[in-house]
């Protein structure tokens, strides 16, 4: 078997292949191919995370079935019409052509054609017209991001009936995981130790080893809290602070507060996020910023924001149309600073140049969140580094802890305890939250419906999440601290990268114990040890969110290693002594 890319197919499409792949297959591509040509398989699932070259590996696969006439035709079945486009694009520069314009009121694709691509909700209309086509003549249907095909019982089933047919069948995903238990359609389950059914992959390349092998980038994420303030459909006021325990309504009430668009946090974080972006094209000239928002009102109102920052207009993708393509297709060859766009941006769209993310959406699933941070880990070079601004919100920062693990679809629901990411976020001492939630249950706040008043918002500098690792220890907007970890370089190796960061909390650290109030008025001695009893337990729950440890263990620790009473009954020395001993923790000295 021959490892050039169809002869002249790069790994990917035009000059994107990481450092050391150009002009022949990745590893991981060229051993999924000989696997597919060695058990000759009539259905195939590749998982490869998103940035790897799905496309590049189907299309080889492609080439090389038509070349041995097992096929005749090829059928590719994507999610949005602009990655129709894209596929038919890539596609012919490996000399198949694609009709990416076909709809169901046609019969046949005209002569100039090898197949056509089609959108799920496309078959779905109308699959019959497709099972037509497929039955005739011999085809190899590439399902792209596969997991679609069970958006709904209809979906599946329509994919089903059209392609039932079909001589081979390529599943494609960098997401093989489901939020429910709709089976995708051509994909084999397997029944695993507990009993539970899930995905089986013929061939898996995972973020971790992407990583590894330096075709996909690490990723900063940029994570920042602060104080809200919103009004609830009850009329109530509620002040909650971003980031720390509270019930699922209080937690969606202070994430709605935050993206709210004339509020002072979404300002803030952008300012911040387009520092970070300066900073980044210092390495990479020609590096791009998205601001992935809920809805087309918010993201109108984020890009005048951001106007109001650069003093450019940035470019703004509001539905997933034929003006929406050339949007992006514009964008991804230009050099300018950022985009704005709604979820059709969350998977499939291919801008390489994006480095840096603002997560403003309040879509919490984890395959959401996973296909969005794929938008920005595609790699050109070794050393570049994405950067993801994301709000202190659990579920959110749980998926990026997890960013490298690899999960398959299951069809039935583990009911064991800690299955459910809310059920262990925040340890034991918040049982009685966990028990709450489980009783009330979230009351949709994020929904829309014209009860909900945010009041006022402000942004702080929580920490940064990278390799699922916590660093730094907070810091306000604007900050010495807060500057340190936006004008980190942006071509780092994951080692440098990690060793830095080292640096910068072990100096923030320091600063931290030598740090003096510009007060100089006299402070009375119950405020004095008020305030660093507040500070010591800030200190807690930052080291809580990094450690996993609940806070009372934490604080037990403290006080076994210092000695004296519980933090209540402490002196002031005492609990100085406790804030030098945790500040040592926070960089590594325990």
């Amino acid at each position: 078997m021959s490892t050039s890319a169809a002869e002249h197919l790069s790994p990917a499409f035009p000059e994107r292949a990481a450092w050391g792949t150009a002009g022949k297959l990745r590893a991981w591509q060229a051993g999924a191919l000989e696997r597919y040509l060695s058990t000759d398989p009539r259905d195939f699932l590749a998982v490869a995370t998103p940035g790897a070259g799905k496309t590049t590996f189907a299309l080889r696969l492609a080439t090389e079935l038509l070349g041995r006439g097992i096929v005749k035709k090829v059928t590719i079945v994507a999610p949005t019409e602009h990655l129709k486009t894209q596929w038919a694009d890539a596609a012919a520069r490996v000399g198949i052509q694609i009709d990416p314009r076909f709809t169901n009121r046609q019969v046949d694709e005209a002569s100039d054609y090898d197949g056509v691509a089609l959108t799920y909700q496309g078959v779905a209309s109308n699959p019959d017209v497709h099972r037509i086509r497929t039955e005739r003549t011999p085809t190899l249907v590439i399902l792209d991001e596969v997991h679609h095909g069970g958006d709904n019982k209809s979906w599946g089933e329509a994919l089903r009936t059209a392609f039932d047919g079909a001589a081979r069948r390529v599943c494609l995903t960098g997401t093989p995981f489901r939020s429910d238990t709709s089976p995708i359609p051509f994909v084999r389950y397997e029944v695993d130790d507990a009993g539970i059914r899930r995905s089986a992959s013929d061939y898996a390349y995972g973020y971790a080893e992407a990583l590894a092998d330096g075709v996909v980038r690490p990723v900063l994420f940029m994570a920042y809290g602060g104080n809200m303030r919103w009004r609830t459909r009850a009329g109530d006021e509620i002040a909650a602070r971003l980031g720390t325990p509270m019930t699922k309504d209080a937690i969606a009430g202070a994430w709605r507060t935050a993206l709210d668009p004339n509020g002072a946090w979404i300002p803030s974080v952008l300012q911040a996020a387009d520092k970070r972006l300066s900073e980044v094209r210092r390495h990479v000239p020609d590096a791009g910023g998205l601001v992935i928002a809920s809805n087309q009102t918010a993201a109108r109102a984020y890009a005048r924001t951001l106007e109001a920052i650069t003093g450019t207009k940035p470019t703004v993708v509001l539905s997933d149309d034929a003006g929406a393509s050339s949007r992006i297709e514009d964008f991804a060859k230009s050099s300018e600073r950022w985009m704005v766009a709604v979820r059709m941006v969350s998977e499939g769209v291919d801008v390489p140049r994006l480095c840096v993310g603002v997560y403003a959406t309040s879509t919490s699933t984890p395959l959401f969140f996973a296909q969005a941070v794929g938008r920005f880990v595609r790699a050109r070079k070794r050393g570049e580094t994405a950067s993801v601004f994301l709000p202190t919100v659990p579920i959110i920062l749980e998926h990026a802890s997890r960013l490298e693990e690899q999960r398959d679809h299951a069809l039935d629901r583990p009911q064991r305890a800690g299955e459910n990411p809310e059920d262990n976020m925040w340890s034991e001492e918040e049982g009685l939250l966990a028990e709450a939630n489980r009783e009330e249950k979230a009351s949709g706040m994020l929904a829309d419906d014209g009860t909900f008043e945010a009041l006022e918002s402000q942004a702080e500098f929580d920490h940064v999440l990278f390799d699922a690792q916590q660093w730094g220890m907070g810091g306000d907007v604007g900050s010495e601290d807060e500057q340190e970890y936006l004008g980190l370089p942006g071509l780092l190796e994951p080692d440098q990268m990690a060793s830095l960061l080292r640096e910068r909390q072990a100096k923030q650290a320091k600063a931290g114990r030598t740090r003096r109030t510009d007060d100089d008025e006299p402070v009375a001695a119950h405020r004095a040890l008020a305030k660093q009893r507040k500070e010591l337990n800030g200190l807690v729950a930052q080291y809580a969110r990094k450690s996993g440890q609940p806070h009372a263990v934490i604080h037990n620790d403290l006080r076994q290693q210092c000695g004296g009473p519980t933090l209540d009954k402490a002196s002031s020395e005492q609990v100085g002594e406790r804030i030098e001993l945790i500040r040592r923790w926070f960089v590594g000295r325990r």
